[in-house]
């Protein structure tokens, strides 16, 4: 099969032949100097040579970086092959392999306790390139260009947990890398079995997508199973996911390709705690409290917090003010998260909570029950908002 595109204008065919003379010094170290993998690049930065070439070049440096060229012999740790949720299952009517992402099974602070960041990333690198591979052995089999991939991310399960923040922030690093490395290589990212929540968890991300990227999310509603006929057909869907496609022996859940991940045994825990920043650093004397307010201008928002104590353990409750402006006592407000101690001067404590109605929230940190030692707290709190298109697409469901 040939490299030739025969989809484009001349003015795009002139700008192809320019960019190959552009990049001539790096296109024997390219996986694949074909014009479909030069398009790719042009089509992301809208054949603007400048910028398809910067982006391609950096894009070089990430492969000496991550040695993309040898990372499919590179075998992950066993915990991430273990516990990472996801595999390739299947193709679409037109070839294009169906990655799965496990997203509610995933135990990502386990994994992170139990792997360094760059293994977990890499691993990631390691499935894009992977889906690659299935694309071009998918090409040679039906005499005809594949190159874009299937999504679907199965949110069953999503909690709170799932917003703790060196988690999300690794997701958007991959993100990020992603976009910068794997271009218009997304068909459709779809999504299934969504809580109200991702709404917010989209919210933290998206930012890290291209609008083009954002653009190909489908959420589906109840009638998912069906649904996912239309985009794969049921004799390449796993039986979970509503098709007819079971594994050898029979499972539904295709678990020879599917990974379903599972929580982290605290065996392969490589350390106790997930290294933080913190935004502020104040001291609750003795016989006294902090109160740290936050607005909630509607329901359905969440709170997050990080914090560790210095000097002793430290009281910690979330509380509901019953009146606007002044400043009120633990007694006059509503408990939320009843407040209790933590020895946060030993581990760092870290919690999150969805709030049902809007007003003014207050994360209390309790020292009133110590009359000899003040502590310093260190604290990060934030407000995480839903995705307003996206909240309002599952109210319809």
């Amino acid at each position: 099969m040939s490299g030739q595109v025969g989809d484009l204008s001349p003015s795009q065919e002139k700008s192809l032949a320019q960019f190959r003379e552009n990049i001539q010094d790096v296109l024997s170290a390219l996986p694949n100097p074909h014009d479909y993998f030069l398009l790719r690049w042009l089509r992301a930065r809208s054949f603007d040579l400048q910028k398809s070439e910067d982006m391609l070049r950096k894009h070089m440096e990430f492969r000496k970086q991550q040695d993309l060229a040898n990372i499919l012999a590179w075998q992950p740790p066993e915990v991430v092959r273990l516990y990472n949720a996801n595999g390739i299952c299947g193709h679409d009517g037109e070839g294009s392999p169906v990655w799965y992402h496990i997203v509610g099974s995933l135990d990502l602070k386990g994994l992170l306790l139990s792997a360094s960041k760059q293994e977990l990333l890499r691993d990631s690198f390691r499935s894009c390139e992977l889906l690659l591979r299935e694309c071009e052995l998918q090409s040679q089999k039906l005499g005809k260009k594949v190159e874009k991939i299937i999504a679907i991310f199965d949110l069953e399960g999503l909690g709170l947990r799932d917003l703790w923040k060196p988690g999300i922030e690794l997701l958007q690093e991959f993100l990020s890398a992603l976009e910068a490395n794997y271009p218009e290589i997304l068909k459709s990212l779809i999504v299934v079995r969504a809580p109200k929540l991702f709404a917010v968890a989209f919210n933290l991300v998206k930012s890290y997508m291209s609008e083009e990227t954002r653009r190909k999310v489908v959420i589906l509603g109840e009638n998912w199973k069906q649904e996912l006929t239309k985009f794969i057909s049921p004799d390449q869907l796993p039986v979970e996911f509503g098709g007819t496609h079971p594994d050898p022996d029979g499972n539904p859940k295709c678990l020879t390709k599917i990974n379903y991940g599972g929580e982290v045994p605290k065996s392969y825990y490589l350390c106790k705690q997930v290294r933080l920043q913190y935004e502020h650093t104040r001291s609750v004397g003795r016989g006294s409290s902090l109160q740290v307010e936050n607005e909630i201008l509607f329901p359905g928002c969440v709170l997050r917090w990080q914090f560790a104590s210095d000097g002793g353990d430290i009281g910690f409750g979330v509380f509901l003010k019953t009146k606007m402006g002044e400043r009120q006592s633990a007694r006059e407000m509503t408990e939320v998260l009843p407040s209790q101690r933590y020895n946060a001067h030993m581990v760092p404590e870290d919690g999150i909570l969805t709030c049902l109605q809007a007003g003014s929230y207050v994360l209390r940190f309790d020292n009133t029950y110590s009359l000899v030692h003040s502590k310093r707290i260190s604290y990060t709190v934030e407000v995480l908002l839903p995705d307003q298109t996206f909240m309002e697409k599952m109210e319809k469901f």
